[in-house]
């Protein structure tokens, strides 16, 4: 039976568990909404259209190179209720990038 995190249903880790995500690598990120609603816009006729929260989103991925300096963007896509990108780690022997697997934003 998979673990519980706050008394909820929650699927079994995709990571491995025995490789350090703060490895220098190209690594493929997945960041879903709260309940999976639409919180960054909508597709129409087959183009996303971002609204403020999506434009948000955009603006601070941005933003990532200029705040961690070892860490290079590569192709990324935000839809309507999650955020798909790969980022590219590079030296990391100061251990400027913290990574772990299970990370959940806490909410308010």
């Amino acid at each position: 039976m998979p673990k519980l995190f706050k008394n909820k249903y929650r699927i079994k880790s995709m990571c491995h568990p025995s490789w350090d995500y703060s490895h220098a690598g190209y690594y493929f990120v997945t960041i879903c909404t709260k309940g999976m609603h639409n919180f960054f816009g909508k597709i129409e006729n087959g183009v996303m259209q971002l609204n403020g929260f999506g434009k948000i989103v955009a603006e601070e991925w941005l933003k990532t190179e200029e705040i961690r300096k070892n860490v290079k963007l590569d192709q990324w896509c935000i839809m309507p209720n999650h955020f798909h990108a790969i980022i590219v780690i590079e030296d990391n022997s100061s251990n400027a990038v913290e990574t772990h697997c299970n990370a959940s934003l806490q909410t308010m």
